[in-house]
């Protein structure tokens, strides 16, 4: 029986020497049965590596004798394509980096069916965050602080001593807006049987939805459903919209709206744009900034808005950060201070798209926890878009989109 392993460590990186030496059969302290042979790395890094291939030279790799741009393929189609190329290559054992990462539950039972065949033919090492990820397989568990391996032992003596207590609370109030809220309107967004088809092929099909003002839903759907022309729809990016029957923020499109306008009622997160802010602002200059709505601020604030950007980072346990720079923070504490970025002038409406992709347990509970306060201490209508069901979150409604020949269907599900 091979020995597979899973890996654990909240400062691992996959260019880290640990896995390097890994990956070229040399971490003989902990893999003497690896010495010598050569792995695989299964991750979005490497799949990042194959579109960055194909945009610049044209090289379609994985798309292979599809003939389509890898780009245009579904996150659940990526990650088979890029694990066919990499078996094809015939590997003496496999490292996955989280590799259930924004797939659908239809996509992961693949993959853990896929990955269960692979482990009978190859060693698996599994570099994991969340304690559901785990695959059945897995039989040996390490874990890393500071490049170094602090436990390597059976997995049940792992889960015992690393068990993460996901208790948390936030003391302090909701902040209250700086100017006082005026809006006036009850319907946030309201779709009424809005179809869409992209190239003749149908995305969605005869879409019925309404979010009131303060009500708070996840939306739901497997990979390529349509949950990102819906997002698109509402934040006004999307010119599909028009002509269709939707009305936001109490005005039916396309009767004079700008995209500013629109845009100004919306606070939005989503972690990829974490890689927008690569400049030395602090993490008070970071929350500020969701007044201008500017990538990092550049104006000198007034008093009041000083005053509210405390009151964020006092609230999210990072007043004593207010002065560090924001790339230097944590990746749960860089997602804290742009959801406080996006919340500091109160929008109507929050859209967070998998906010907690990539965390571990007790950082995706921590982020819950904020949400479910955003959500029941403002005014503000939150539309939190998953694939992952998150134990500690509280969302009334779920909005599920369920594909279909036609495009996909909406369903409303009960609480």
């Amino acid at each position: 029986m091979h020995k597979h392993t899973a890996i654990n460590g909240n400062d691992l990186s996959m260019n880290s020497p640990f896995i390097k030496a890994l990956l070229k059969g040399e971490n003989n302290e902990y893999f003497p049965e690896l010495k010598g042979k050569k792995g695989a790395l299964y991750s979005n890094s490497t799949l990042a590596q194959f579109i960055e291939e194909e945009f610049r030279h044209d090289n379609f790799v994985l798309g292979g004798q599809s003939g389509r741009s890898i780009r245009s393929f579904s996150s659940g189609e990526q990650k088979k394509a890029l694990l066919d190329y990499l078996m094809h290559k015939s590997p003496d054992f496999i490292v996955l980096d989280n590799p259930f990462d924004a797939l659908d539950t239809s996509s992961v039972n693949q993959l853990k069916r896929r990955l269960l065949n692979i482990s009978r033919q190859m060693p698996v090492i599994q570099v994991f965050k969340r304690k559901a990820d785990l695959l059945p397989f897995i039989n040996h568990a390490m874990r890393l602080h500071m490049g170094e391996v602090v436990f390597s032992g059976g997995v049940a003596s792992y889960l015992r001593k690393y068990e993460q207590n996901k208790e948390v609370h936030y003391c302090t109030a909701i902040p209250a807006p700086l100017h006082q809220i005026t809006e006036e309107f009850r319907v946030i967004a309201k779709f009424t049987d809005v179809s869409v088809n992209y190239n003749s092929r149908p995305i969605l099909s005869k879409i019925n939805w309404t979010i009131q003002a303060g009500e708070f839903w996840q939306l739901k759907g497997p990979n390529g459903s349509g949950k990102t022309t819906l997002l698109t729809m509402i934040n006004g990016d999307n010119p599909k919209a028009f002509g269709q029957n939707i009305e936001l923020f109490g005005r039916k499109k396309g009767t004079g709206e700008s995209v500013w306008e629109i845009k100004k009622r919306i606070g939005y997160f989503t972690p990829s744009m974490m890689d927008l802010f690569t400049r030395r602002q602090s993490a008070m200059q970071m929350v500020i900034s969701g007044f201008h709505d500017s990538i990092g601020l550049y104006q000198r604030p007034s008093e009041g808005e000083l005053t509210a950007a405390r009151r964020w980072l006092d609230l999210i346990h990072l007043s004593d950060y207010a002065n560090r720079p924001f790339i230097e923070l944590t990746q749960v504490q860089r997602r804290m201070v742009l959801i406080a970025r996006a919340m500091i002038k109160h929008p109507p409406l929050l859209i967070l798209d998998e906010p907690s992709t990539g965390l571990d347990d007790q950082s995706a509970a921590l982020l819950s926890a904020l949400i479910n306060k955003i959500a029941s201490e403002s005014q503000s209508a939150i539309l939190y878009v998953s694939h992952r069901l998150e134990p500690d979150l509280q969302p009334q409604f779920i909005y599920q989109l369920i594909p279909g020949k036609n495009g996909s269907l909406g369903e409303n599900i009960e609480q």
